[in-house]
């Protein structure tokens, strides 16, 4: 089973928030600049710890802690990871 292998948990960093692995970069910085418009290439430009896969597994962490599953970050994921969906057209409305 996959691991999240970007995202850890100390205590001793950043009060024990989610964050990226040996970074103070927290997953919930990375769920703000995104829900603020901020493209992933323009974060990792920006956060020069970053990849696309640190990104990427914040969001899969994210998902995981949203859909009120608890992630052990030592563990393997509970469940397979969802099929990567193609981008969504910021135009099109939804009906």
């Amino acid at each position: 089973m996959p691991r999240l292998s970007s995202t850890a948990r100390d205590t001793l960093v950043m009060g024990g928030k989610p964050c990226i692995r040996d970074t103070r970069i927290t997953v919930s910085l990375i769920l703000g600049l995104l829900a603020a418009g901020r493209a992933a290439e323009e974060i990792v430009r920006e956060y020069a710890a970053l990849t696309a896969t640190d990104i990427e597994e914040a969001l899969t962490y994210a998902a995981w802690r949203a859909s009120g599953i608890k992630v052990d970050l030592d563990e393997p994921l509970p469940l397979p990871l969802m099929p990567r969906l193609p981008p969504a057209d910021p135009l099109r409305r939804s009906s």
